[in-house]
């Protein structure tokens, strides 16, 4: 299928008179695939007071019936599901199976979100005074700004709009710079929904495209009271305080430096098929990717070198091929990180298979590596700060305690896992003395997150948590009520307080 024919099933028009047009270049090839309009800061705030009118009149229809339009939202995507998906790949580089893999995702949350609509809970509470009632009652926010980050153009966007939407909340979109054709497609996709929902109000999402300003509005914006932002630490520093100073909700999901410890009682079959799915996988350029891998001395040559063998013939090409397991990395300045991390790797003592660029007769302009297998004495500074692209460091361990230390001692903690076939080492790990992660996983890799469980980590990672279990309190604001139905007025705490 030629590129033209994937955006042409979106409907997506190409700009070309407009001022201030953004470029859209394939990861595939650097070819330049759309150009299209840039939203103006005046723009942006006219979208946020759109949504505040929207917000008036959705945060009163009954939950069960927002839930109702998300039915319909997961029905949409079914039918986009190949198309979409094609544009995912197109897009972000990631092979056509993980673009299928990031739909699938949003279809997911879509049912889980129809289910948590009629499943709002508050608590009830005992009072201590007589004749009383209390209750936990759970209202809307008003509009929530989602910044997206190019990785998961699609799947993050729908873990908050999903529940968001279901909650009483309409949606502010700023997706990444690098993947704004997804987003627009993703519109249309909602429109048609609302479209067969009959009664949606004007604006419950909309989309605006742009860079850094765009991005500040929405942050700065008292208006915004929920700000869901997916990226860097970097970025997160920055979005975390200025949401804090005035008061609003941050959900931030920002870097991960993922390890994965292998216990000398592991299956190691299982082993090098999750390092592999999760070190490579969208090229190295998850959150959740396996960045760190902790061995056992007793075990480590055997795994390192099945790994070497494994690395040395994975099939790297376009993302769009059948069979292909590795696509590009999303750009020059990010195959450019990876290059300076393996030389200070080098400098550190690291030996280094692997990490050159490869395929560049075929793609001049595409960033194509070799993922890089990396030795390494220690956990050295490079090792633990993240580098987006498929660079796997190896350690050696003797006692799980320095296991554990290591895979922790890191500024990031999104998610671990460890594998082992001890039940006493897999609970360890998972207790309060284990992993400091957001999430822990036994006998599975670090990547590739069911929506059912809350997605997010802890330190640098943000603290954030978004997708299943009781991520939408986020989009949420609670209300503590107490009823008196008696025809007295006893005092909490038993005060005394009489009135002539």
């Amino acid at each position: 299928m030629s590129y033209n024919a994937i955006l042409s099933n979106f409907g997506i028009e190409q700009e070309q008179q407009a001022p201030d047009l953004l470029d859209v270049h394939t990861p595939i090839d650097g070819s330049l695939i759309a150009r299209v309009r840039q939203n103006t800061v005046a723009e942006a705030e006219a979208t946020i007071k759109k949504s505040q009118e929207c917000f008036k009149i959705w945060r009163s229809v009954p939950a069960p019936q927002r839930g109702e339009l998300i039915r319909l939202l997961g029905e949409e995507l079914r039918k986009e599901k190949e198309n979409l998906g094609k544009l995912v790949t197109l897009e972000c580089g990631k092979i056509y199976q993980e673009g299928l893999g990031e739909v699938q995702e949003m279809i997911d949350i879509c049912d889980f979100a129809v289910g948590l609509s009629r499943q709002l809970y508050g608590l009830t509470i005992a009072s201590e005074r007589p004749g009383h009632a209390m209750r936990e009652t759970w209202h809307p926010v008003g509009p929530c700004g989602v910044i997206t980050a190019f990785n998961f153009p699609v799947a993050v966007w729908s873990w908050n709009t999903a529940l968001a939407v279901v909650c009483g909340d309409p949606v502010i979109w700023k997706p990444s710079e690098k993947t704004p054709l997804t987003a627009l497609a993703c519109l249309k996709i909602f429109e048609k929904a609302c479209e067969r929902f009959g009664n949606a109000p004007d604006n419950l999402l909309q989309v605006l495209i742009g860079g850094r300003d765009i991005g500040e509005t929405i942050v700065n914006s008292k208006d915004v009271p929920i700000v869901s932002a997916t990226g860097s630490t970097a970025m997160g520093r920055i979005v975390g305080p200025k949401v804090a100073e005035r008061f609003g909700k941050s959900i931030l999901e920002l870097g991960g430096n993922n390890a994965m410890i292998i216990a000398p009682s592991a299956d190691l079959e299982m082993v090098v098929r999750a390092t592999t799915f999760s070190a490579v996988g969208t090229c190295g350029q998850r959150c959740t990717s396996l960045r760190r891998l902790i061995v056992h001395e007793d075990i480590y040559d055997k795994v390192v070198d099945r790994l070497k063998t494994i690395y040395q013939n994975i099939k790297i090409g376009n993302p769009l091929e059948d069979g292909v397991l590795v696509g590009p990395m999303i750009d020059a300045q990010a195959y450019d990180a990876v290059e300076k991390a393996l030389e200070k790797a080098k400098a550190d003592g690291g030996t280094v298979h692997g990490g050159q660029r490869v395929l560049t007769d075929e793609y001049a302009n595409g960033y194509y590596p070799q993922p890089a297998l990396v030795e390494m004495p220690s956990q050295t500074d490079i090792v633990k700060h993240e580098t987006f692209g498929p660079i796997l460091y190896v350690m050696k361990y003797t006692d799980l305690d320095d296991a554990i230390h290591m895979q922790n001692d890191v500024p990031q903690g999104l998610s671990s896992c460890i594998f082992t076939t001890d039940v006493r080492e897999a609970e360890y790990f998972l207790s309060a003395a284990g992993s400091d992660c957001g999430i822990a996983n036994v006998n599975i890799g670090p990547s590739g997150a069911e929506i059912g469980g809350a997605f997010g980590g802890e330190k640098e990672t943000g603290g954030g948590r978004e997708s299943g279990s009781d991520a939408w309190k986020a989009y949420m604001r609670r209300q503590t009520n107490t009823i008196n139905y008696s025809r007295e007025l006893p005092l909490a705490q038993g005060i005394t307080f009489d009135v002539e």
